[in-house]
């Protein structure tokens, strides 16, 4: 999922999305080399996973043990030693803390040369570069914020953490200065209304043109100077609010007591842990009060759970409130109907409308799978319901109580989570990863050693991308084994994007006082590049950041993930294949640079190659005999996830109807409650309805980072099972690893990165015309398509 949007700067100038978008949320040639001309024909797949070289092979086997062997990444890392020493990611000014400060500093004295020639600007073909000059500026800030944020929440090391913190605020202060002076504004705007200079321009250069304009417009930068100074007190106001409303939310209700007679059904050993003097102490906001509503058979104890569980505190309400206010406030000063409003018109969906049109739809067509499960629970209900119990309904503390008990009725072995795991190593999981990007893409993961100080941890893997056709294309650091301290939630991160170095900023850099040998290093930071030979110019290549938290390894015995641990790791690498391929000119389009609603897609769709038996057959082996997966097993195991996939859409739906509601015009009423809104979506659109008395959307902390967007999960998901079934899967199971499947995704959506229109890419990859221009009846339509879930 897309992280930075809950960072975002309250008052953007050239880059929301570089704070918005890691991945997240932010190529086989360069976009526009090959937008005007066919593709060639793609290569054949070899027989053995496209490994047609020996060193292919050596580096595919080295490659799972990198992972998996202790001693071979002892030896792997001591050889790593032997090399010269250099900076964080290879960035020679990172050798240590002071570093960052040197960074900043070399960094600021560019972006400054920058804003002096976009600002004294008066010629044709000084207006002609002005697109290239503002993306390198978002480019120079980015390089800094992006990697001082990274490195100051991964770092073990408290003092490289104060440094890389001290960094990113210089340089986020600094941006905010830019907000002072509508002088880039002006400029862009003057450069985009002179013909030649426009008709000069390249279609990617247009797209990022537009998005730099569209931002200033939406950051209030032509808004008289008192309600420019209400802008950007609204925005600091949302940043604090929102940032305390996501980290201070309480239960109205911390915990509950229970006579411990009541608890049958609960596993006697958390009973006797939480109980004292035959009083069983339940902890609102703790794993026991979940296991209390799946396992205790008590009803009237469930409702009091469950009453507890869904209300939050009248301070976590009230900051939401006054954040939602405070949005509604900002999108009418900024001649918006609604914060909604603002905030979809450069979204694919455009508009409140379209999205209600797609999740009305969307719940439409997963009403009748909703309405299947809750007559199997009806059914398992009736079968022990007592007079007072309701015996005629499920009520919201009844669902999980009776779902764990249908799930029961299924094969015990099948419902243990470390069943399957035997058959997934970490290393194991990679090495398929990369044997399936080679097949569809002509992409691999190379195992690469590290020099001295060039990664954050001992642990950290460093995995070179190699194309068949372009060579070295991207770098990836892989930090997937926990360590104390470190965050446990799985994420990608664009530690710098992809872009083209222009030979005058190579030059430029050569000036300045610099510690690299050459002046492309210094141009670079020291950081991989490549040169392509079709434009004569060096490319920056992306450099990317995996993060997971899986157990470390210990001998003779890998680390073993469960099938939701691969799952989660085929997501993530969806989002990091979406930035090694979309390798764009411009880094404001680069990779996962895209609109908000099209992020999810590339790894939502990888979820599905995670659970196809073509791609398990590549990989899938016994840690220890070599056994290959059972897959009529696997096939059991997902049927089990599938028991409970519509209540988990409807769930999602009906957060995504209560954040356009919140982001609607209501706010702006002195009566607006939030409560109150609360309950009129639950009590129209939910299966089951929510008592009265909850208030849940106070732990809702998504309606921060995703105002008005939390509709695209559902959204992506439902794009990507029908790509799914309309082109990997539309002549069978063989085409999950066909490279002809593969390159028409490729380039009709990955290569693209932000750079093209999320609909005509849509159009493109399906091969439908009439969804390239988007809309209502798009949306519509996309609702239509339903959320397919992974699986077999």
């Amino acid at each position: 999922m897309l992280n930075r949007l809950a960072r975002a700067s309250p008052k953007p100038w050239v880059c929301p999305r570089c704070l918005f978008s890691h991945r997240s949320q932010p190529r086989p040639r360069f976009l526009n080399t090959v937008a005007a001309r066919q593709p060639p024909p793609p290569p054949s797949a070899s027989t053995l996973y496209g490994l047609a070289t020996g060193d292919a092979t050596r580096e595919d086997d080295s490659l799972r043990q990198l992972f998996d062997s202790a001693g071979f990444w002892d030896d792997f890392s001591r050889r790593s030693q032997r090399k010269p020493p250099t900076g964080i990611v290879r960035n020679r000014y990172l050798t240590c803390p002071d570093g960052f400060i040197e960074f900043v500093q070399a960094t600021l004295g560019r972006c400054q040369s920058v804003v002096d020639r976009v600002s004294g600007a008066s010629t044709v073909d000084e207006y002609r570069t002005m697109v290239k000059d503002l993306d390198r500026l978002s480019d120079l800030l980015c390089r800094v914020i992006d990697l001082a944020d990274f490195i100051r929440g991964v770092s073990p090391q408290p003092s490289m953490q104060r440094a890389a913190t001290k960094a990113y605020t210089i340089m986020f202060q600094y941006m905010n200065q830019l907000n002072t002076t509508t002088t880039l504004n002006d400029q862009l705007q003057k450069a985009s209304r002179i013909p030649d200079v426009w008709d000069s321009w390249s279609e990617q250069e247009h797209v990022v043109a537009k998005m730099l304009m569209d931002d200033f417009s939406r950051s209030a930068i032509e808004l008289p100077d008192g309600a420019r100074r209400r802008f950007v007190d609204l925005s600091d106001d949302i940043a604090k609010v929102g940032t305390d409303f996501t980290e201070r939310m309480r239960p109205d209700t911390p915990g509950l007591a229970f006579d411990s007679k009541r608890m049958q059904g609960l596993d006697p050993a958390m009973v006797k842990a939480l109980t004292k003097w035959g009083e069983t102490r339940i902890h609102t906001m703790n794993h026991e009060a979940q296991m209390a509503l799946r396992y205790v058979q008590d009803a009237d104890v469930r409702r009091e759970i469950y009453m507890a569980v869904r209300t939050a505190d009248e301070k976590s309400i009230a900051r939401l409130e006054r954040m939602l206010k405070s949005r509604a406030e900002l999108a009418t000063l900024s001649n918006y109907e609604s914060f909604a409003h603002m905030t979809l018109e450069n979204k694919m969906a455009k508009t409140p409308e379209a999205v209600n049109h797609f999740l009305h739809a969307l719940a439409h067509d997963n009403r009748h799978h909703v309405d299947a499960e809750l007559h199997a629970l009806m059914e398992l209900k009736s079968a022990d319901a007592s007079v007072d119990n309701f015996p005629q309904h499920i009520n919201a503390w009844d669902r999980h109580f009776y779902t764990h008990k249908l799930l029961s009725s299924m094969d015990t072995r099948l419902r243990t989570p470390d069943f399957l795991s035997a058959y997934f190593s970490v290393g194991t999981v990679m090495q398929g990863l990369s044997r399936l990007f080679d097949r569809l893409y002509g992409v691999r993961l190379v195992p690469r050693e590290t020099a001295p100080g060039e990664v954050w941890d001992h642990g950290v893997r460093r995995l070179d991308v190699v194309s068949d056709t372009d060579g070295l294309i991207a770098v990836l650091y892989c930090d997937l084994f926990a360590r104390d301290g470190k965050n446990p939630n799985p994420a990608h991160f664009t530690l710098r994007c992809s872009r083209e170095l222009s030979p005058s900023e190579i030059d430029e850099a050569a000036q300045f006082p610099h510690p690299f040998d050459s002046p492309v290093e210094a141009a670079t930071d020291g950081m991989a590049v490549s040169y392509n030979k079709e434009r004569q110019s060096y490319f920056q290549l992306p450099t990317i950041a995996l993060i997971c938290d899986f157990p470390v390894p210990h001998y003779p015995r890998p680390t073993l993930l469960n099938f939701n641990d691969v799952r989660t790791l085929f997501h993530e690498m969806g989002h990091a294949l979406h930035s090694f391929l979309g390798r764009t000119e411009l880094q404001n389009v680069s990779g996962t640079r895209c609109a908000t609603d099209f992020a999810e897609l590339p790894s939502v769709l990888m979820e599905h190659f995670a659970s196809c038996p073509e791609v398990l057959a590549m990989y899938a082996r016994h840690w220890d005999t070599d056994a290959p997966l059972p897959m009529a097993a696997l096939e059991q195991r997902l049927a089990i996830d599938k028991c409970t996939e519509p209540a988990e859409t409807e769930a999602q739906i009906l957060l995504a109807i209560l954040d356009q509601q919140y982001h609607s015009k209501l706010p702006l009423s002195p009566a607006f409650n939030s409560t109150t809104t609360y309950h009129d979506v639950y009590n129209q659109y939910a299966s089951i309805p929510e008592p009265a008395g909850t208030a849940w959307q106070g732990f809702f902390g998504h309606l921060f980072g995703y105002g008005a967007t939390y509709y695209s999960y559902l959204f992506d998901r439902a794009i990507a099972g029908k790509i799914w079934g309309h082109v990997f899967q539309r002549n069978g199971q063989q085409g999950s690893v066909d490279r002809v499947n593969g390159e028409l995704y490729k380039n009709e959506v990955l290569r693209w990165g932000g750079g093209r229109d999320g609909w005509k890419c849509l159009a493109g990859v399906l091969k439908e015309p009439e969804l390239a221009e988007g809309g209502q009846s798009a949306m519509k339509e996309v609702g239509k398509w339903g959320v397919r879930y992974p699986g077999i």
